[in-house]
């Protein structure tokens, strides 16, 4: 189909008898149809700017910094410095630089992070012209932290125009030299990426390449998201974290306040976009710290909530650490909270019946159903046990012969085991 017929198509004219005319007249036709294909975009209304009469204020009338200068060319760059007795949230700053390095292993799932410390780590997080990623989203503002003591320091590199990119790479190809793991937020599925894209389109090589990474996404959700409503960071520094945002510029619109930056010059755009990146920094450095002492909570499980020290012991459950989910598992079953309880005993006395304590196993499973005769869960691993370990085929057809009793919704499952009970009891000559 040539290029008139689909345009055709997109205009939806039927197809006209092909005439003879002459290449101008064609190329004439054409332009007429994408005008007119065009025309419906201009007329979408278009974010007002807002405009000021004065001239604009210049990056460093707002934002401290200065222009930094390399090999590769010009950036503007801007520290900021966290004492260790400021706040952030629930936590001053300087207890964060004190994480506990086996759970920060735990948390990334790399063993090589039990052997560093909290000043090895490298937070990053960028904003971008764009959310899609690929090679024609460009990070303009990168967001770097780390610790200096008890101290935080916030780095921010900023590309003033496309130009600025390949020495904005170059810096932060140097800092990372200097660290030995990488901390974000989501970082992997797309600042890592996206960073790595550029570092090949500007002939560099990707200093990340290989670097442990814990990545704070997966284990906010595992740890934190069976309680709220999603796992933005927003959300957990609102929930968790005690930090609440004033002003805080929405993320859908930083890559509109960069164009408009690059038309314009006016600081007062990127103010906000720099203290936005800034506050997720310092939020990943508390994050680390909140999800780390959920794992490794001893005399402070009091003060953790019960549900996600559940999620913790599972957590350790799947890493093998046997012995730490099963005193966490032991913890939360003293919990108020009956649910939580009872989903805590499920998981330890499934652990005990995987390896073979079965008379722990047992006893939990005798408690739950003495407390409630109709959980399901208790009464058919009593049967199981008792049919298939004990052999004693007739107290375990009272025992669900008395659930049977009861009005139940589910009881297909019952009613068979019932049946193979009974003909188990049979054969074996117990009537």
């Amino acid at each position: 189909m040539s290029v008139k017929d689909r345009l055709k198509r997109l205009t939806g004219e039927a197809p006209a008898q092909e005439q003879d005319i002459s290449n101008k007249e064609i190329i004439t036709e054409l332009r007429r149809k994408i005008d007119a294909l065009m025309e419906p975009r201009e007329r979408i209304e278009r974010r007002p700017v807002a405009t000021y009469r004065e001239a604009p204020p210049g990056l460093e009338d707002l934002i401290t910094g200065e222009e930094v200068e390399n090999s590769c060319g010009r950036f503007y760059f801007s520290r900021n410095l966290f004492r260790g007795t400021a706040a952030h949230g629930n936590h001053r700053i300087d207890t964060l630089a004190r994480t506990d390095m086996d759970a920060a292993a735990l948390l990334a799932g790399s063993s090589e992070l039990a052997r560093m410390n909290m000043a090895d780590a490298l937070f990053l997080d960028t904003e971008t012209t764009g959310l899609a990623g690929g090679t024609g989203t460009f990070a303009f503002l990168i967001g770097l932290g780390w610790f200096e003591g008890d101290d935080f320091i916030v780095c921010q590199l900023f590309a003033r125009d496309f130009s600025e990119e390949a020495a904005m790479l170059a810096f932060l190809r140097e800092i990372a030299l200097e660290k030995r793991f990488l901390v974000t937020f989501n970082g992997r599925a797309y600042d890592m990426n996206l960073l790595a894209a550029r570092f090949v389109l500007n002939r560099m090589s990707d200093p990340f390449t290989g670097m442990p990474h814990l990545d704070l996404l997966h284990p906010s959700r595992r740890l934190l998201g069976h309680r709220l409503e999603n796992s933005r960071l927003v959300t957990l520094e609102a929930c968790v974290l005690g930090v609440e945002r004033h002003g805080d510029v929405p993320g859908f619109e930083i890559p509109q306040r960069y164009f408009d930056w690059l038309r314009r010059r006016d600081a007062r755009l990127m103010e906000d976009v720099f203290e936005h990146n800034r506050l997720d920094i310092i939020s990943m450095a508390a994050l680390v710290k909140h999800l780390a002492g959920i794992l490794c909570a001893s005399g402070e499980m009091m003060s953790v909530h019960p549900a996600d020290l559940l999620a913790a012991a599972r957590l350790h459950h799947e890493r093998g650490n046997t012995g730490t989910a099963r005193h966490f598992f032991g913890c939360v079953m003293a919990s108020e909270n009956r649910l939580i309880a009872r989903d805590a005993r499920m998981a330890l006395s499934l652990m005990h019946k995987r390896s073979g304590l079965w008379e722990e196993a047992v006893k939990l499973w005798e408690d739950m159903a003495r407390e409630d005769p109709c959980d399901l869960f208790a009464v058919e691993e009593l049967a199981k046990f008792l049919e298939h370990r004990a052999h004693d085929y007739l107290r375990a057809i009272d025992l669900v012969e008395r659930v049977l009793s009861r009005p139940l919704a589910q009881r297909d499952a019952l009613e068979y085991r019932l049946r193979r009970l009974r003909a188990k009891a049979g054969s074996s000559g117990h009537e």
